[in-house]
């Protein structure tokens, strides 16, 4: 059985993840503001689409344990459990959307792309060097056709 200090552990933990999340993805939309953003850095392309899938995949496994945890608690209440099971069916359904969009944006010839979707906001981040205005509209199209967001709220970043 997990104790109470085991517990708070793993909520404070969670919660750190939260914060440093919200904290990266309001960055890059205000970074963006609606615009193409050109990364100029040395990054090594391959080892950041790596890194921050592994990143990505982590924080996610820890909110699913967070929640699983909640559901097999004995002490929460049904209204808790509730909303665990709605929080891991967005989990699911915002995962399942980011795999479909990074499919068929993949699909239109680029090497590598990481979706990542908030409530409000979809951030592509593509393998190239820089993206031509037709290109941004192909993947922006497909972004629209899948989630519905404005233009607005829809990021397009070149990664070299």
């Amino acid at each position: 059985m997990v104790t109470k200090k085991k517990k708070i552990i793993v909520l404070s933990v969670m919660l750190c993840l939260l914060v440093l999340t919200g904290f990266l993805n309001l960055s890059i939309n205000q970074a963006g503001n609606g615009e193409v953003i050109n990364t100029n850095a040395s990054i090594n392309s391959s080892n950041f689409f790596t890194s921050y899938r592994a990143e990505r995949d982590s924080a996610r496994t820890q909110e699913k344990l967070y929640y699983t945890g909640i559901l097999e608690s004995q002490n929460t209440t049904a209204e808790a459990k509730k909303s665990a099971e709605t929080a891991l069916a967005n989990i699911a359904a915002t995962i399942e959307s980011e795999l479909y969009l990074e499919g068929n944006i993949r699909g239109k010839g680029y090497e590598d792309v990481i979706v990542s979707m908030t409530d409000n906001f979809v951030n592509v981040m593509v393998k190239s060097d820089e993206l031509t205005d037709a290109q941004v509209a192909g993947i922006v199209q497909v972004v629209q056709d899948q989630t519905q967001k404005s233009i607005d709220n829809i990021k397009i970043i070149p990664v070299e």
